[in-house]
């Protein structure tokens, strides 16, 4: 986990250099001419089934010859791309995951919807930066918030093999409970216990439900813990940190180092 000092070091380092572009041989991605916190927005893949917008963080001293670690951020309805190139941005969880680890990619999407599509689309864009990219296999990360959430727990639920581990933010359970259990990766469900907008019942009945699949599976009590966490918040969790809302006070999770680098830290 990051001090302040080397948090505060590794984005002023992001913020004076130049950004750094995608490489593409296959020619398969447009590259974005616009840069936003140290991120290229508005590139490209252009896949069989349309194509993805996403924004990049490519750290400088990636050259190909060692594995990096890949960050997928799936951001929430407000990042979606109708609303406007790089509003995915406003988001801080792909410029805080920065600071966790100076040798990893950074994907933030801007996809369509939060449905079965948008999943299809996260995992194309996965599958082909783990193809094109010297990535490191045992350090592939997924994160995604309220609409977003929905989406990467769909992915979860087709392909959880692709993905280290995966953080939901503030957001409610749609994928496959069983396909993940039998996969075995580890989930950290963090919400508030009044999320204005999904409250926090999905996420409880998706922990209840994942838990109680494992118990059939054989798995013990501190192995459960391990692989799978729920985290509900209280009012004052929001309050302390400037929010009235649980649902928009969700952005917070982007800087709680205890949450972040359970991602990053942990797996």
């Amino acid at each position: 986990m990051p001090t302040t000092t080397e948090t505060e070091s590794i984005k002023a380092s992001v913020a004076e250099t130049e950004v750094k572009s995608i490489v593409d041989p296959n020619e398969k991605i447009t590259v974005g001419t616009e840069s936003q916190r140290g991120f290229i927005n508005d590139n490209v893949y252009h896949f069989d089934d349309g194509d993805i917008h996403f924004s990049s963080y490519v750290p400088d001293s990636y050259d190909g010859t060692k594995p990096y670690a890949l960050f997928i951020t799936l951001p929430g309805w407000e990042g979606l791309y109708f609303q406007g190139v790089g509003a995915n941005m406003a988001e801080d969880f792909g410029t805080e995951a920065i600071s966790y680890n100076d040798e990893m990619i950074v994907l933030s999407t801007q996809l369509n919807d939060w449905g079965e599509q948008s999943a299809k689309d996260a995992i194309a864009l996965t599958e082909y930066f783990l193809s094109h990219y010297n990535i490191d296999k045992s350090e592939v990360y997924l994160h995604g918030y309220s609409g977003g959430g929905e989406t990467g727990s769909l992915v979860m639920g087709m392909r959880p093999e692709l993905f280290t581990a995966y953080l939901i933010t503030s957001s409610q359970w749609d994928g496959d409970l069983q396909v993940l259990a039998d996969a075995k990766k580890p989930v950290y469900m963090a919400t508030g216990e009044s999320d204005s907008y999904y409250g926090s019942e999905s996420l409880i009945k998706a922990y209840n439900e994942l838990y109680a699949i494992y118990e059939e599976q054989g798995l013990s009590k501190d192995e459960i813990d391990e692989i799978l966490i729920l985290d509900v918040k209280d009012q004052s969790y929001y309050t302390e940190r400037g929010y009235t809302d649980q649902h928009i006070g969700g952005m917070a999770f982007a800087h709680d180092e205890a949450i972040m680098g359970w991602l990053f830290g942990n797996h």
